[in-house]
């Protein structure tokens, strides 16, 4: 009966760290669309979105480190619950992450944005689909899927590096939309950061699953 207590008090963690890492993608996607449209309304919506975040994210952390106290769990037990504080982290950094994006749309306001906006929002879609498997292989405990997301960060990685390239060029040649495009440069970095963080909860995947550490990052 103890056991079945504590397995259910570690179900509702990992349903609550589904729910959080729900809300960072939303506010992920929202400051995306406000991007794509140069929404200055929809770019507003995701601080609210972020003051939620922070709160579940204390909540899970709460529960996680009172279980880690109370029930003194060994062996994958333990690796769950700390691997828990590790992928909070990571997802609250996403939202945060989408937060400065909102914050760089809302600079750019109405200024004309050249067709490496496009570029971003390519990649920004390859992070949503990271975002979208790591949730995968975090619920099935999927190591091949952990994997993945490294080959992916890789694809990212170039992306980004291709992107600021493009972009520095069109300020050379076009001085007087610096301001802009230095917040598109930004946004290309705060996506780049967000691949990052998916990666680490990859990373903390693998950790679950074999007990060691690996650097996906690298």
């Amino acid at each position: 009966m103890v056991r079945e207590n504590f397995e259910d008090k570690l179900q509702v963690l990992k349903q609550q760290v589904l729910i959080m890492s729900e809300m960072a993608k939303v506010s992920l996607s929202q400051s995306l669309l406000a991007l794509e449209q140069q929404d200055q309304t929809q770019a507003q919506s995701v601080f609210d979105q972020d003051n939620k975040i922070n709160q579940i994210e204390d909540d899970i952390n709460d529960q996680a480190i009172w279980l880690i106290a109370k029930e003194q769990p060994v062996a994958k037990d333990l690796r769950r619950l700390v691997m828990t504080l590790k992928v909070t982290n990571d997802i609250e950094r996403i939202g945060d992450l989408a937060v400065n994006i909102a914050k760089s749309v809302l600079r750019i306001n109405n200024e004309e944005l050249p067709v490496e906006k496009q570029q971003v929002l390519t990649t920004a879609s390859v992070v949503e689909q990271m975002i979208d498997l790591v949730t995968e292989a975090y619920v099935e405990e999927d190591l091949e899927k952990a994997f993945e997301i490294a080959r992916i960060d890789d694809q990212v990685d170039r992306q980004y590096g291709d992107s600021i390239q493009k972009m520095l060029t069109y300020m050379t040649q076009h001085p007087s939309h610096i301001s802009p495009i230095t917040q598109l440069a930004f946004i290309s970095r705060y996506l780049e950061r967000a691949a990052d963080h998916t990666t680490n909860i990859a990373e903390a995947i693998i950790y679950l699953v074999k007990g060691k550490h690996v650097d996906l990052n690298n």
